[in-house]
């Protein structure tokens, strides 16, 4: 049975392994997120989040971003290479609802697929 879970495996926790990202990574963006990711030697996709404080003001504000995308990211884990992603998030994030992020991510997502899967 195919595990849904978000484990400490499944994310980027170090600066090098941001920066990793950083240095040469491959784009998939909308208005209101930008996902990089570079390919990984782990046999599963690992992300990273990060939601400025000059973006989003809010603390409940940047959780619950982070809380969508994390569980879009869950969902989708079986289905994404093995990259490691970094999420950047912009301002107009904070005009989308729930629904309509999640939505947005899970395209982000797709497109991510198909620029390393060919």
């Amino acid at each position: 049975m195919t595990s849904y879970t978000f484990t400490r495996e499944l994310r980027l926790l170090t600066p090098a392994q941001f920066q990793a990202v950083f240095t040469n990574p491959v784009k998939a963006s909308s208005a209101e997120i930008t996902l990089l990711a570079t390919p990984n030697t782990q046999e599963h996709p690992r992300v990273g989040l990060t939601v400025p404080k000059k973006q989003v003001k809010r603390a409940h504000d940047r959780n619950r971003v982070k809380r969508v995308i994390r569980e879009s990211f869950r969902m989708h884990q079986h289905d994404l290479p093995s990259l490691d992603i970094v999420v950047l998030v912009r301002k107009g994030v904070m005009d989308l609802e729930n629904p309509e992020l999640h939505k947005l991510v899970d395209k982000l997502w797709r497109k991510l697929s198909r620029r390393f899967n060919g």
